[in-house]
Parts: C-alpha cells; structure tokens; sequence
C-alpha cells in the first residue's frame, strides 16, 4: 500500500490540468522559491470575496432548517455504512472455511479486495445509474448483515465463493448509497451556500454509521467467537 501516495503524487503532478489561476512556484537563483503570479479566482468570471461573507452568514435557524431537509438522506446514509462496516469490523474474520483451497488469512484478505472492489465500482457508476430512493440501499445492507449474522451463528454456506458474491454486492451497495446521496444532496440544494454546508453537514452521516457499528460489533463478535 506504500505505493498508493506515490501515485496520487504522480496523479496530482502529472496527470491533472491546472487552472491557469493556480500560483505556480519556480526557484529563484539564490535557491528560495517565489510564486509566478499574485492570487486570483479560480474561475475567471468569479468576482473576488463574493462568497467570503455569504459562506458565513447562514444563521442556526437555517442551518436547522437545512439539516432537517438532509435527514432523508442522512438516515439512510448512517444505515447503510452501520451494516456496511458490522460487516466489515464484525463478521469477516468469523467467515472462514477450513476446507476451502485458500487459508484464513487469504480469505480474509480477498473479502477486503472484493469489498473495495465493489465500492470502486458503485462509485465511479453516477453517470450510468442515479438512485434516489438512499432508504431501499439501506434495507438491502441490513439484509446483508442479517444474512451474515446468521450464516456466521449457523454456518450453512456452503463455499466460500458465495460469501465472495456477497460481499462484492455488499462493497456495490456501500458505495452506490455514498455517491447517491451526495449526488441527491448537490442536485436538491440550488442555493450555492446552502449546498455547501448541506455537504458538510451530511458527511456525518457515514461517520456516525461506522463508529456505531465498531462499537456494537466488538461485543458481538466476542460472543461469537465464544461460541461452541
């Protein structure tokens, strides 16, 4: 995984066109850095500090009245990433099939590989497909997570292929209920302030789902473990 910030460094350097506006730093011949240019906007149009005093003045009143707005996806959201990462956090290590051709450490490594997979897809899918309906991902994760429950407590799967099935479908779900509802949240709020705080504030969302999930997942997973 070392690779991956040398990569995003070669991404950023030479991969990505930047906009004429963005200062660009040369060395001077006494070896200290200045910048090629004063600031300007990022878009040329963009009239300066316009949004400096309009970003700010959002009141409590109509941040609650934008939150309130948010919770239909919010909810959702929060849902989809509890069952999503009890999941992840409780039940994957519990998965296991001895007689499988790959060891427990290999399978645990591929259900990571394939989750990730499947957010990768789901993500990069906006243009293709848009769901507006964040709630029916949700049900479907819980599904998932009931499912897997189940199998981990019962353990009447048969192979270990048909948990890589699911859990590519469970990294699809995860990560579709993400772009989605940040896709809904840029198309609903029209007002340019407004939608930016409604981004922020809904990025809790997900938060608040993974760090619940961790701590209902611990004590389940001891539990499971003490099973006979």
């Amino acid at each position: 995984m070392l690779i991956v910030p040398a990569l995003m460094m070669a991404s950023y350097f030479c991969l990505l066109v930047h906009p004429p506006s963005l200062p660009q730093w040369k060395r001077k011949a006494d070896g200290h850095f200045i910048s090629s240019e004063v600031r300007r906007p990022l878009l040329e149009d963009e009239e300066p500090n316009n949004d400096v005093r309009e970003a700010v003045d959002l009141s409590f009143t109509e941040k609650l009245s934008i939150i309130r707005g948010l919770l239909k996806f919010m909810v959702p959201l929060a849902v989809v990433y509890f069952a999503e990462y009890f999941i992840n956090q409780g039940l994957f290590e519990l998965l296991y099939f001895p007689h499988a051709p790959l060891r427990h450490s290999e399978q645990y490594r591929w259900y990571q590989t394939l989750y990730q997979a499947g957010v990768f897809v789901s993500r990069s899918s906006l243009m293709c497909v848009q769901i507006r309906r964040i709630w029916l991902l949700a049900l479907l994760q819980c599904v998932n997570m009931f499912f897997l429950l189940l199998a981990v407590y019962y353990q009447f799967i048969p192979s270990v292929y048909i948990v890589f099935i699911i859990i590519f479908y469970e990294g699809l779900l995860g990560g579709a209920g993400y772009v989605n509802t940040f896709n809904n949240i840029s198309q609903e709020q029209s007002t340019k302030d407004w939608r930016e705080f409604a981004m922020g504030a809904a990025s809790v969302a997900d938060t608040l789902g993974i760090a619940l999930s961790g701590a209902i997942s611990i004590p389940v997973h001891n539990y499971l473990c003490q099973l006979p």
